[in-house]
């Protein structure tokens, strides 16, 4: 029998180096989408949590024929919509009744920014109440934030 060489296999040390690297740019550009997406199911949560409230002044609406003049008179209890990401729900239009959504920028982790998505309802030609989600008062750089329904409006 022959005296056989076993070649030993593997990667080289700059192979291994362009692979780290590989790993490294993708790390880096996803962690920044990660974040804003963590920050927008957040912000989402809070718009989900407008529930309660949305549906008192539905009804409210839909019995009176007219927005309600105060939260307090659809039966919205004073501090609705609190919650880890949400400080609540204010600025109440009597004329229209729309209302914001108070967005917790330090819970979300939104660095600070003013994040307030609008909610207004419209009645509809079935005698009930569709409502739309606008941007609010939350700034251009923001809107990336809310979730796909709210931007633009």
């Amino acid at each position: 029998m022959r005296n056989m060489k076993r070649v030993q296999q593997g990667f080289t040390l700059i192979e291994l180096m362009i692979v780290i690297a590989i790993v490294a740019i993708l790390v880096a550009l996803a962690v920044p989408a990660y974040k804003d997406y963590t920050v927008r199911t957040k912000v989402a949560e809070c718009i989900n949590g407008a529930a309660v409230p949305k549906l008192a002044i539905s009804e409210y609406y839909e019995s009176m024929a007219n927005w309600p003049g105060t939260t307090n008179a659809a039966s919205v209890a004073s501090p609705a919509g609190y919650s880890q990401y949400c400080d609540g729900f204010d600025a109440y239009a009597t004329s229209t009744g729309a209302f914001a959504i108070n967005v917790n920028e330090t819970q979300v982790g939104a660095n600070g920014s003013a994040i307030q998505p609008v909610l207004t309802p419209a009645s509809n030609a079935q005698g009930g109440v569709d409502w739309r989600c606008s941007s609010g008062t939350t700034a251009a750089a923001d809107v990336k934030y809310l979730p796909a329904s709210c931007r633009g409006t």
